[in-house]
């Protein structure tokens, strides 16, 4: 059988469940993933020559990574190559570009700093968002927002303004909303003498940060939780109870990393409960194994429960940027395997017959909710993705690891 008649088969049998499958492919392409680029070069960056820092690791040793921005887009390329839809890039302030020997430090980044990524993403019809970067700099080594030498502190609120003209500035190149998201690796390794000061000076810091005049229709800004990092374990400023209230009290998101909690905790499940306090919301998509490890996405139970809330809840309401590095395989595997999991995700999510799901909760009919749930696991699903794949002009699931190693050996293999 062909992709097609396999999908007007899958497509009857999703019907029987009331499930209209082209109304759900068309929904799936109003999804606009944020492709993070820096799994393509191990989250070096362009702007410093130190090691990666700010209890941030990769491991692994596999050759061939970008080192240049040149090389860095023609990986973007290839991947989006194989990505179906249209979809956005995501930029930390450590990716600036700078032309004709000219260096600027991160307090005094300018938008034209990343003109050539605005121009990458403009060819291709791409929209952009933006992280400061606060990791990575000799200035970051002991605290950054909640440092209590007063001119290192302002060093990084400089910083932060100016990434949000940054944000401005590709959102009105783009014509495309630029989220903006602050993460700070600010904590401790063992027991703290004072919780309180340093959070009083990053809600101070934020403060400043968010005091200057910017277009909010153009920039979305979000703040960043985490429970952890390496070298930080017993104590991280910026916790999630922070920011959430944060966030509440001043009008911006709460930005939720999917390996930024307990192990245990189901990160899916605070999704509706955020939305019923706020507009939007917005997403890091990796995935932990047993600590915030940012491996890769894979089509597992906690991508599609989180795909699910985000149907859901509408997924217009969301910002959905993908956080994985793995520098063990082939970053264009990597980028690809993680994009198209979580995109399969939300079709999966998308292919539910979400009001008799609904109905059958309401009614306590809770035996047949899980019998029906249990069998749309074994729905024609794949027939329905490759049609989506082959719609979109993308190598088919079978098809483009392929290709990948094809432009591993003739691409990624001459890299010095």
């Amino acid at each position: 059988m062909t992709v097609k008649e396999r999908f007007e088969d899958a497509k009857v049998r999703y019907a029987e469940l009331g499930v209209d499958v082209d109304k759900a492919l068309e929904a799936l392409s109003n999804i606009k993933l944020s492709m993070h680029c820096w799994q393509g070069d191990d989250v070096i960056g362009f702007d410093q020559k130190g090691p990666l820092t700010g209890g941030i690791q990769t491991t692994g040793n596999y050759p061939y990574k970008a080192t240049t921005p040149e090389e860095l887009m023609a990986d973007m390329d290839k991947t989006f190559s194989f990505v179906p839809g249209k979809h956005k890039i995501n930029l930390h302030a450590s990716y600036a570009i700078f032309e004709d020997g000219e260096w600027a430090d991160r307090d005094a980044l300018e938008p034209k700093h990343f003109k050539r990524w605005a121009e990458y993403a403009k060819e291709r019809g791409l929209g952009v968002d933006f992280n400061p970067t606060y990791f990575s700099h000799p200035k970051s080594e002991v605290a950054t927002l909640s440092s209590a030498d007063e001119e290192i502190r302002q060093f990084w609120i400089r910083h932060g303004q100016a990434c949000i003209r940054i944000s401005e500035y590709f959102a009105e190149q783009t014509g495309q909303t630029c989220m903006m998201n602050i993460w700070i690796p600010d904590g401790l390794k063992d027991v703290p003498g004072d919780r309180k000061a340093p959070r009083a000076r990053l809600k101070d810091s934020l403060d400043q940060i968010l005091s200057i005049d910017y277009d909010k229709s153009k920039v979305a800004i979000a703040v960043e939780s985490k429970v952890f990092g390496i070298g930080e374990e017993s104590y991280t400023v910026g916790s999630h109870e922070f920011y959430m209230n944060y966030a509440a009290k001043n009008d911006v998101m709460c930005l939720i990393d999917t390996g930024h909690f307990h192990p245990t905790e189901n990160v899916a499940d605070k999704l509706s409960s955020m939305l019923l306090f706020n507009d939007k919301m917005a997403l890091h998509v990796s995935r932990p194994v047993r600590w915030d490890s940012d491996h890769v996405v894979i089509f597992n139970d906690d991508a599609r429960d989180l795909a699910q809330e985000i149907v859901r809840n509408g997924a217009d309401r969301f910002y959905i940027g993908m956080d994985y590095f793995d520098a063990s395989i082939n970053r264009i595997s990597a980028w690809t395997n993680g994009m198209r999991n979580f995109l399969k995700a939300l079709m999966y999510a998308e292919l539910q017959p979400m009001d008799k799901l609904t109905r059958l909760q309401n009614e306590c009919n809770f035996t047949e909710l899980m019998s029906l749930q249990e069998q749309l696991k074994v729905m024609p699903f794949g027939d329905v993705w490759d049609y989506y794949c082959e719609s979109k002009g993308v190598a088919l699931e079978k098809d483009w690891f392929a290709d990948c190693m094809e432009y591993e050996k003739e691409v990624l293999s001459k890299r010095v």
